[in-house]
């Protein structure tokens, strides 16, 4: 039976370097790497948890990839993954990528070295090629994030959507100056591109151009929520409202605004995206996009494990239903 010690012998390298490659040890070299996976393979040597899937067994591990787990959508969504993989066997591991290229990488090796039994990608920072040849290692779920490709399965909302109707509610409020925040960038191509295209197809349905310094990029926290109304009050021509991408930076933009003296939503209408429930504590209670987060995670489970189980199963996207709710801070 194949060892450590035959692998270090093929390649060359130390037992100590084998085991960090087998452990997904993130400082290690690209090429030893590869050629230390090669080596395994051609002898056949495969330590546990590998050996169980690659004898056609499994892990029952399923892995959890999320920007910042500190952002309350993606606890929520997360907890609901987690309950609804206990009530079938499987264990969650949580990734959090922290809007790090290499650190997805890294995560996605999981499922090439046969750690994890499937996926579930909430957010996407390298590009779909980089990330597509990892599929031919076992399925990939996207949740909550999309890309224009038919090769993966997806569960999703329609974001265009929210981010139309959410502009169009303050247009229809009186509102003409509309300021925009994106956790991604104001670009055609990358994360948040469905919201900004709903954004801008709300603004161009009525002959409205925002004024490049009301789109405000990467913006996460409610601290972020709080920089942009200190931006905001350093303009000439402020807008009068502002669609955020989340409502914690809508929370954070309500706080700020009240300790300035503003008052909302006479003086800054403000609309948030998630329904979490913060946007019923803030004050005045929050406008908001709202998503069904337990049946986003609950769905992805049910596909993904659908997917881990038939290996030729169907390509398939499940879009789930959205909905403004009005409070009072619109």
């Amino acid at each position: 039976m194949p060892t450590i010690s035959d692998v270090a012998r093929i390649t060359g390298l130390s037992k100590s370097t084998i085991s960090r490659v087998i452990n997904n040890h993130p400082y290690i070299s690209s090429d030893k790497r590869e050629k230390v996976l090669k080596a395994m393979e051609e002898i056949g040597y495969y330590p546990n948890p590998s050996a169980r899937r690659l004898r056609g067994h499994t892990t029952n591990t399923i892995g959890v990839i999320v920007p910042r787990i500190v952002n309350p959508f993606f606890s929520y969504l997360v907890n609901s993954i987690e309950q609804e993989a206990f009530k079938n066997n499987y264990q969650v591991i949580i990734f959090q990528s922290n809007d790090l290229k290499d650190k997805e990488l890294y995560f996605l090796n999981l499922l090439k070295n046969r750690q994890v039994d499937g996926i579930i990608m909430t957010s996407i920072e390298n590009d779909w090629e980089t990330i597509e040849p990892y599929m031919q290692y076992g399925p990939i779920l996207l949740c909550n994030e999309y890309v224009n490709q038919s090769s993966v399965s997806k569960v999703r909302l329609d974001q265009m959507k929210g981010a139309y109707m959410g502009t169009e509610h303050l247009i229809n409020k009186g509102h003409q100056k509309i300021a925009y925040c994106t956790g991604g960038l104001f670009a055609g191509y990358g994360r948040d591109l469905d919201r900004n295209t709903g954004y801008q197809k709300a603004m161009d349905k009525h002959q409205l151009s925002p004024n490049p310094s009301w789109i405000f990029i990467k913006r996460h926290s409610i601290e972020d929520g709080k920089k942009v109304v200190k931006e905001i009050l350093s303009m000439n021509d402020k807008p009068t409202a502002i669609f955020s991408g989340s409502d914690e930076v809508a929370a954070g933009i309500i706080s700020e605004a009240k300790e300035n003296g503003l008052k909302i939503p006479d003086d800054l209408a403000v609309i948030g995206f998630d329904d979490q429930p913060l946007a019923e504590i803030v004050e005045p209670k929050l406008t908001t996009i709202k998503q069904p987060i337990d049946e986003m995670g609950i769905k992805s489970v049910e596909l993904l494990i659908k997917m881990m189980n038939n290996k030729d199963s169907m390509v398939e996207e499940v879009q789930l239903p959205i909905q403004l709710i009005e409070r009072e801070s619109t």
